[in-house]
């Protein structure tokens, strides 16, 4: 078998093994239902997440609360998807206390008048616009007339894509835009399937890695204060037991500090990520995206701060995945960043 079908299988191989998620889950219903109806005293507090590197914080948030021995509130259990419809839904019915979601999905969720807030942000930049290796493509107006693949309309990768559009004068109509899972970048682009794709990590990294693809554009360059992955929260949780939630951003922002505070945590993190309970994926790609450059994702900053959503809400409104202005105060309680004391994380 020759090298670059390795790459292509071991790619492929990989991809599969994120998805391949549904067997994994084994949920307690009714022991889930039962800790919903008294949210005041419940044990173990259910936050859910994608096994992407934006979702990082939470892994290594649970694993610092498990080892806490000195507080004797709910402990944090992480439950993966495969998918944000999946975690919408998830959250809906009240399956979940709480999640890492999108935060434009959030803001439509929040004018559809379904009771959740977004408490903390979960990480800064990580998204990627990857093109092969062997491509002439040297700069984005480059891929005019280009198929490029994105997650979905209401992931910011796409408004990272229009707001790319409008720095160089383009308009949709100027490329071909597919929408596809994550996963699937890479092998698509490895066969031609795509010209570029543009998605968060480390989807990017994967390919990257292997050798047959580059990032042609970072949001760490073109977007510094992206966010999309943000700790979305059901009302009740928040009126019924304020302290759990103040303590899951506490430890949420104790980790953020943790992972940008030494790349030895880096490397802790990416090995805790690997395990099966957690991203179930290779250590040696979260490692890479960690280390590639080290600020392709950051977490130290993670602030809410107004203009920076109203900015997002702005672009979903033009882009068409919100059909009005959803106001700052309907999606976001931020007395938990601003109250919070970051968690000391020993792991």
């Amino acid at each position: 078998m020759n090298t670059s079908r390795r790459v292509f299988l071991g790619v492929a191989g990989w991809t599969a093994g994120v998805s391949a998620l549904h067997g994994y889950l084994n949920v307690n219903w009714t022991a889930l239902r039962n800790s919903m109806r008294s949210l005041d005293r419940i044990d173990t507090l259910v936050v859910a997440g994608l096994p992407v590197t934006c979702n990082l914080t939470l892994p290594i948030a649970c694993v610092a609360r498990d080892l806490d021995k000195t507080s004797r509130r709910a402990t944090f259990e992480y439950r993966r998807y495969n998918g944000w419809p999946e975690i919408k839904e998830a959250l809906i019915s009240r399956q979940i206390h709480a999640a890492y979601m999108l935060a434009p999905l959030v803001m439509d969720l929040v004018a559809k008048d379904i009771p959740v807030k977004i408490v903390s942000l979960g990480h800064r930049s990580g998204a990627v616009i990857m093109v092969r290796t062997d491509s002439s493509y040297r700069s984005f107006r480059d891929l005019v007339g280009k198929r490029i693949a994105i997650p979905s309309r209401f992931a910011v990768d796409f408004l990272f894509l229009r707001k790319m559009l409008a720095k160089e004068g383009l308009s949709n109509t100027d490329f071909e835009i597919v929408e596809m899972a994550p996963p699937d970048m890479p092998s698509a682009l490895y066969a031609r399937a795509v010209d570029a794709y543009c998605t968060g990590e480390p989807y990017g990294a994967a390919a990257q890695r292997a050798g047959f693809a580059v990032p042609l554009v970072m949001t760490r360059d073109e977007w510094p204060s992206y966010i999309c992955c943000v700790l979305t929260v059901r009302q009740e949780l928040i009126d019924q037991n304020p302290a759990l939630v103040q303590e899951l951003v506490n430890y949420i922002q104790g980790a953020g500090s943790w992972l940008d505070a030494d790349r030895a945590n880096r490397a802790r993190a990416s090995e805790i990520a690997a395990d099966r309970k957690y991203f179930n994926q290779d250590k040696a790609i979260i490692q890479y995206v960690m280390d590639n450059p080290t600020d392709r994702v950051t977490y130290g900053d993670l602030r809410m701060i107004r203009a920076e959503f109203d900015d997002m809400m702005n672009l979903s409104v033009q882009a068409g995945t919100l059909k009005k202005p959803v106001p700052f105060e309907s999606y976001i309680d931020d007395r938990f960043v601003k109250a919070a004391r970051p968690a000391r994380i020993s792991i």
